[in-house]
């Protein structure tokens, strides 16, 4: 379960920008009266020095200021990580339109003219503080979500189509996601192999028709055995995206699909798969350093815990719930 994000709203940190006393003494009376923590700068760069310490909930800033002004200030804390998500809100006794749009282009997201009206500030803040956290809490939600997929070996990314669905870029992935696409196709982050796209380009016709998009294996061979990278697409993302699963099987990992599946041993399982790849008895025998007569052995058992009498019958059992499971096993 998702933790909630801590909820700020009854002690929310403000910090006002302003090189005029009387402004400061205003708002800091008004705020601190209505359960804010508020902190104080008089100047540009005190004020990047206390938003970077206290990573304030909203910032109040004075357009006009010596030295450094407000503008220069709002550019500076959006591009920092740590304080970009903050809401600016711009105190200002300029009107013309060409400061209104200085002001939004620096990064603010509203602003409030001279003499300052303490409740219209006050009014205006809650309403911004609110959209940054819910903004907060659905990034939060969206990467906890994306790291779960990755601890159950599902990796994800989200690629983006032009409208000619020929330029595409990955907008994101999650780690395991960027180390698959490394390790099957020595691609950096953000590329996707010309296999992948077209395969892209395809399905997602496909799924806009409302078809069943169809998944794509990639196979590669390791001194430990075959690995097969299998990409399946599914719904949009809230931005219109592409998401893509991708998991990788292993011949362990379909051997330990059996095992559940089946309630088989490890070795009636490992006897199976080898079945389902069509080998015989003497060539299980020699894969798994048993005999022959061991492996038929092993294969009996299944017969009775599978309910079937023939090779044919288990394998075809096997390899029925292995499609169901969205495992291969190529021979």
């Amino acid at each position: 379960m998702i933790e909630s994000l801590p909820d700020r709203r009854h002690s929310a940190v403000v910090l006002i920008v302003d090189d005029v006393p009387d402004n400061l003494s205003v708002l800091h009376d008004a705020l601190d009266e209505s359960g804010y923590t508020v902190l104080v700068a008089t100047n540009g760069e005190s004020a990047l020095q206390r938003a970077a310490q206290a990573l304030p909930d909203v910032v109040l800033l004075d357009a006009v200021m010596p030295g450094m002004d407000g503008f220069e200030v709002a550019r500076r804390l959006k591009a920092h990580a740590a304080t970009a998500p903050t809401p600016i809100i711009f105190m200002t006794g300029l009107t013309e339109t060409e400061h209104v749009v200085a002001a939004f282009a620096a990064g603010g997201v509203d602003y409030v003219t001279k003499p300052i009206r303490a409740q219209e500030v006050l009014a205006r803040m809650a309403v911004h503080m609110s959209s940054a956290r819910e903004r907060l809490y659905e990034k939060a939600q969206a990467t906890q979500a994306r790291n779960a997929l990755d601890a159950f070996g599902h990796a994800t990314m989200a690629i983006q189509l032009d409208d000619t669905a020929r330029a595409v870029r990955a907008v994101w992935q999650t780690p395991l996601a960027r180390q698959l696409m490394h390790d099957y196709f020595g691609a950096a982050p953000a590329q996707s192999p010309e296999a992948v796209l077209d395969w892209l380009r395809t399905e997602s016709s496909f799924a806009a028709n409302g078809r069943e998009p169809r998944s794509l294996p990639v196979t590669r061979q390791t001194e430990a055995g075959a690995r097969q990278l299998v990409f399946a697409l599914q719904q949009r993302t809230g931005d219109d995206d592409l998401l893509i699963v991708m998991r990788e099987i292993s011949d362990a990992a379909v051997v330990d699909a059996m095992v559940q599946a089946f309630k088989l041993t490890l070795r009636e399982a490992e006897v199976l798969y080898w079945v389902a790849k069509g080998k015989t008895n003497r060539d299980i025998g020699d894969i798994l350093g048993s005999s022959p007569a061991t492996a038929k052995k092993h294969l009996e058992r299944v017969y009775v815990k599978l309910g079937v009498e023939t090779r044919t019958a288990a394998a075809g059992i096997a390899m029925g719930r292995l499609r169901q499971l969205n495992l291969n096993v190529s021979s």
